[in-house]
């Protein structure tokens, strides 16, 4: 992730949110269950496989996370190696 991003569960607002020096950004569900997962240490491919265990009636989740994951990258949230 981005050291100038840091997510942290919003209680009052039941959600994950990135906070930055600026602003805030507030993730939906799915956004905020793979940012969770987003930790230098796992590939695309290690979070893909950890949330289709975590979500296995949601079948093939693999194109939807790196699309997010894209998305997350454009945005300046998370870097690449």
């Amino acid at each position: 992730m981005n050291r100038l991003y840091r997510m942290q569960w919003e209680e009052s607002q039941q959600t994950h949110v990135l906070l930055y020096p600026e602003g805030m950004v507030q993730l939906n569900g799915s956004a905020g269950e793979i940012m969770a997962l987003v930790d230098g240490t796992r590939s695309g491919a290690d979070i893909i496989a950890a949330l289709e265990q975590k979500f296995p009636e949601a079948g093939d989740l693999g194109a939807d996370i790196i699309e997010f994951l894209g998305v997350a990258h454009e945005h300046n949230w998370i870097t690449f190696d």
